[in-house]
């Protein structure tokens, strides 16, 4: 089995478990959770916030995928040089 389809396992797993089961994983867990957790900081968090806003309300001026590749090729390629 991948790992992809492990971690679909335990995520299905995990919605349904009795709450007991679900406590003891996490104890077993809970020192590697915490440290890949990534804490952002406030002026971070409100600025995803901000643009999420611009994004729903439709104000945000949005790019589709391929504008965004050929963006980033040219700022690779500037970098290059």
């Amino acid at each position: 089995m991948n790992t992809e389809a492990i971690r679909q396992e335990l995520h299905n797993y995990l919605e349904i478990a009795e709450d007991k089961k679900v406590k003891a994983i996490y104890t077993m867990m809970q020192e590697s959770i915490k440290e890949s957790a990534i804490d952002y900081s406030k002026e971070f968090k409100e600025e995803l916030d901000t643009r999420y806003e611009t994004y729903k309300d439709g104000s945000a001026k949005m790019i589709n995928a391929k504008e965004s590749k050929s963006r980033i090729q040219k700022i690779i390629k500037a970098h290059r040089k």
